[in-house]
């Protein structure tokens, strides 16, 4: 069952809005999703439909900034409050049950991030074809000029490298949707550009913090992260890790054709 958006305010006084997908019962466990840096809950609504489905209680955030949230419009003081936003909508819910940190794209370098930062408050951590280590940045020059106005122009906004739905998806009906959607973030500042290249560095101490069993989730074709570098790091994290490669897929596996087994693969790890 889909709710409507929810309203949740964090301790900055921020309102972030998410979606809840409650199982018919008692849940197995609870998934916590967090989108890429362009898109927002909106696009996974039928994976997670068919996850509380399956017993699981879903949430699904739409990140500061993004999505529903129209205040700051692409805009990120700091990483780690970004992290925080995660952690006190974590703090919230029940603890009966197991709780999954489930990061898409860009979010998956907030869920890899999140232990280090939240100790002890999730249970498993999911990075679905995350943006540890992206192929496309801006350039030399472009980030040079990102760094400077970050001290001087915060707020002044750039585009966002990835503004070609054809990277997400091989999907024509993906693609369409893509670039029809009024919601997705084109554009971002550059203090929101220069934070996550801070939390880049802040990964390189975090990873030692992952203790948590971790699932990652990588296409074959994915033409947006690098799988080898992805897989490499993640297999260092310091619990067990289970890494699957979808032949054929790409980036956006929400957008592969109905039926795509990433959606039963989740559900069978999350479960254990």
């Amino acid at each position: 069952m889909v709710d409507a958006l929810h309203p949740f305010t964090v301790s900055d006084g921020y309102t972030v809005q998410y979606r809840h997908f409650e199982p018919a019962g008692e849940p197995t466990a609870r998934v916590v999703f967090l989108h890429g840096i362009q898109s927002h809950g909106g696009w996974y609504t039928r994976s997670c439909a068919e996850i509380a489905a399956a017993g699981f209680d879903v949430f699904f955030m739409d990140r500061r900034g993004c999505g529903r949230n129209q205040d700051a419009r692409g805009d990120a003081r700091r990483f780690r409050r970004l992290l925080d936003d995660v952690g006190e909508f974590v703090k919230t819910l029940p603890t009966d049950k197991p709780v999954v940190l489930a990061g898409i794209s860009w979010g998956g370098k907030l869920a890899a991030a999140f232990p280090y930062r939240h100790p002890g408050l999730v249970q498993k951590v999911a990075l679905l074809c995350p943006g540890l280590f992206p192929k496309i940045t801006p350039s030399f020059l472009q980030r040079l000029w990102i760094g400077r106005c970050a001290l001087r122009n915060p707020t002044k906004m750039f585009p966002i490298p990835l503004n070609d739905p054809e990277l997400f998806t091989a999907s024509p009906e993906g693609q369409a949707m893509i670039r029809d959607d009024p919601l997705v973030l084109r554009e971002a500042t550059a203090r929101m550009l220069f934070q996550s290249v801070g939390l880049d560095i802040y990964l390189k101490r975090a990873w030692k913090h992952v203790k948590v069993p971790t699932l990652l989730m990588l296409a074959e074709h994915d033409r947006i992260i690098d799988n080898a570098k992805t897989r490499t790091f993640v297999e260092k994290f310091r619990a067990p890790t289970t890494v699957i490669e979808y032949p054929e897929a790409h980036h956006t596996l929400e957008l592969e054709d109905p039926g795509h087994p990433f959606v039963g693969d989740f559900i069978a790890w999350a479960g254990k």
